[in-house]
């Protein structure tokens, strides 16, 4: 009851937020934009979160080496193009990582190993993320002049940076009460996982590499999107203004970032002294691509013959699911 609660919950969210999003821009104008789509364009951004998808896997079974788990990369790439699947339509509050932690560790990664791997590849993405958004803060801010606004950002970053400091930081710490309570413990454990991979420069660098292209693939990806409705924004002003919306979309509390993501937009576009209509555009067009990648992904998963286990997860993972 309580997982159906709050996938209810969500999805008001994300209906509440599309309608005030809605609701903010000319939606005759959107209309015209919509009109204009070009599908070159939007089929070369489909490309690159695909090609992208490449990436997040190679990434992924990089850092499953480092948890001890070794997994062939056309394993992980196939559950990851899976996962993306699950992203889309499982009624879960943890979607396609579920999906990846299950897959992994029934195929004999280990339960602990797995979740392990896919936290780490999650939070490897999100510092690049927020080293990103704090690069590129002095040009955000010359763009942003609204005082609310700038110190909005300026603690988006700060508190992302501190997040990953007191991350790496508790894999240092030798303290006995953390190891007492299971939550903190795995979360030391974690940590110190994280530090063996450091520890190792070339895996290091290649995950680092990795995370800052899968985020600039992001926006390269929005870049197509913004020229196949003829908008005027150039690649620069993405750079400055979508990590900053992407690092708030992450927060789990709409379905797949939707009414988080378009507010979001607009409101950056807004105060870039952009056109909000163009914001809402690009911004649904990210979510539908998202979905072209995942509907990939629910091929593979017909063609691989995952329908059992996949049943498994929606039935572990789905409101009334056993946890």
């Amino acid at each position: 009851m309580r997982r159906l609660l709050m996938l209810l919950l969500k999805a008001a969210i994300s209906t509440l937020l599309l309608y005030l999003s809605l609701r903010a821009v000319n939606l005759a104008v959107l209309g015209e934009r919509l009109s204009r789509l070009h599908a070159g364009w939007l089929a070369a951004a489909v490309g690159i979160l695909a090609a992208q998808t490449f990436l997040l896997a190679a990434r992924w079974r990089l850092i499953a080496e480092g948890c001890g788990i070794a997994a062939t990369f056309a394993n992980m790439l196939r559950i990851t193009f899976i996962a993306t699947f699950f992203n889309q339509v499982l009624p879960s509050t943890v979607g396609g990582d579920a999906a990846r932690i299950w897959m992994l560790a029934r195929e004999g990664g280990g339960w602990a190993a797995s979740t392990y791997s896919v936290l780490l590849d999650r939070i490897a993405g999100i510092i690049a993320l927020t080293l990103i958004v704090f690069v590129c803060l002095p040009w955000t801010l010359t763009l942003v002049q609204d005082p609310v606004a700038r110190a909005v950002l300026i603690l988006i970053g700060i508190s992302a940076i501190a997040g990953s400091v007191v991350f790496l930081a508790i894999g240092r710490i030798r303290w006995q009460p953390l190891m007492q309570w299971a939550p903190t413990r795995h979360l030391v454990e974690v940590s110190r996982t994280a530090w063996r991979i450091c520890g190792s420069s070339g895996a290091l660098g290649t995950i680092a590499v990795s995370s800052f292209a899968v985020h600039l693939m992001t926006i390269l990806a929005a870049w197509c999107m913004v020229q196949s409705v003829s908008a005027t924004t150039s690649f620069a002003l993405l750079l400055f203004l979508v990590p900053p919306v992407i690092l708030i979309a992450t927060v789990p509390i709409s379905i797949a970032g939707w009414g988080v993501r378009e507010g979001s937009m607009i409101v950056a576009f807004g105060y870039a002294g952009l056109p909000q209509t163009d914001g809402l555009v690009v911004s649904v067009l990210i979510g539908l691509t998202f979905f072209a990648i995942g509907a990939i992904g629910g091929i593979v998963w017909i063609a691989s013959n995952g329908r059992r286990s996949s049943a498994a997860i929606a039935a572990k993972f789905s409101p009334g699911g056993t946890p």
